[in-house]
């Protein structure tokens, strides 16, 4: 049953018109964790979705949650590559369609298991401008955009412009001269930072940690290793409980995941 998001999600608020109303089916935990968007073309290469299930499947490692649009390509890539679990799907249609039907049983996977957004009633099917409206949503979740690959009259290319706007980085892979000429010209125009090495990239979010280790408010506040005192004055006792337990270390003053 398609239910209403009950509380106003703060990411959302950089869009140029919030929604009026938004529809889910899953998980509403996802939204509080940190979170990447990721789009690009319909049909990416192979280099590109190689790249794009490294990346996604490196983030959700770290307790990243995945958002993107359901599409064809690089979208169902991101969306697999994370794992269905941390992973949003912000769809342009209403949430009892399946579409692109190609992705039926993936969006399904998603429903059961991660989160499903779209600020559609159930019954309205996908149109030009619902997909442009979807793709801010997609862009605005996230804390930072990553374009995969994307050709100069590519839609991708909007979600870029719905990003700068709103004052998020963009990253982009590093393609070869002639292929993926719109994230080209965005490394040309000094608009989009290029991810040489996955790790260095993800980084950023943390370590990798198992997939049994609980992701709540402790655990990503200690992926951004806080002083000691930072720690204590936030979680208290549970800092040195954690520490006995083995899931976090504390050296030189320092918190971090063990």
């Amino acid at each position: 049953m398609t239910s209403l998001v009950p509380q106003h999600i703060a990411a959302l608020e950089s869009m140029k018109k919030y929604p009026q109303e938004l529809f889910y089916r899953g998980d509403l935990s996802l939204l509080e964790r940190p979170k990447v968007s990721i789009v690009g073309t319909r049909t990416p290469s192979l280099y590109t979705q190689e790249m794009t299930r490294q990346i996604a499947k490196a983030l959700a490692a770290r307790g990243v949650c995945v958002v993107s649009g359901a599409a064809m390509g690089v979208d169902a890539l991101a969306h697999e590559g994370a794992g269905v679990d941390n992973t949003i799907a912000v769809l342009g249609c209403g949430l009892d369609i399946r579409y692109p039907a190609i992705n039926a049983p993936l969006i399904g996977a998603i429903e059961s298991n991660g989160l499903l957004l779209s600020p559609f009633n159930d019954g309205f099917r996908a149109t030009n401008w619902s997909f442009v409206v979807r793709n801010e949503i997609v862009v605005a979740l996230g804390e930072i955009l990553v374009v995969m690959e994307a050709d100069l009259n590519s839609g991708s290319l909007r979600s870029v412009e719905f990003a700068q706007k709103m004052g998020k980085k963009i990253y982009v892979l590093p393609h070869r001269i002639g292929e993926s000429r719109g994230t080209y010209a965005l490394i040309q125009n000094g608009e989009a930072e290029v991810i040489w090495d996955v790790e260095a990239f993800v980084s950023q979010f943390g370590i990798a940690v198992e997939a049994d280790v609980p992701k709540d408010a402790f655990f990503y506040f200690c992926q951004t290793m806080p002083t000691l005192d930072e720690a204590l004055a936030k979680f208290g006792e549970r800092v040195y409980m954690a520490e006995l337990e083995g899931t976090v270390t504390i050296r030189n003053g320092i918190v971090s995941l063990a």
